[in-house]
């Protein structure tokens, strides 16, 4: 099994080819919108990158819940309820939702996901 470090270092190299950061962005704590600017056609090739580098399958509705996102049953006045963050939760258990919890704007759930985040993902996946 590789180490955390062995993971930061191969997520980290399939961001800067991915999105053309330096790697000096890509920092744990880096969001993968909000910082690394990465936009939603940028994930496909994010996606393809991991899965090559670890060998690993990864199913979109697993990073990118969107069937939760737009449901009417988890979103009243864009905003993810309660039932729709525990959702979330199920289906990321590898994210850190604390931030989004605080104020669960839809619009904003694109700047959660942050390199640490991946990391512990592809972790889980391995």
């Amino acid at each position: 099994m590789a180490s955390s470090e062995e993971i930061f270092a191969k997520v980290q190299e399939a961001l800067v080819d991915a999105l053309g950061v330096e790697e000096d962005e890509v920092t744990p704590e880096a969001t993968m919108v909000g910082d690394l600017g990465a936009e939603s056609i940028d994930f496909l090739d994010i996606v393809f990158k991991l899965e090559k580098a670890f060998g690993i399958n990864i199913p979109r509705e697993e990073l990118f819940p969107d069937d939760i996102l737009t449901n009417a049953k988890y979103v009243q006045d864009g905003k993810v309820t309660e039932e729709g963050i525990t959702a979330l939760k199920e289906r990321l258990s590898w994210a850190n939702l604390s931030k989004f919890e605080q104020n669960p704007r839809v619009q904003d759930f694109g700047n959660l996901l942050s390199v640490n985040d991946l990391c512990r993902y592809v972790a889980s996946k391995i």
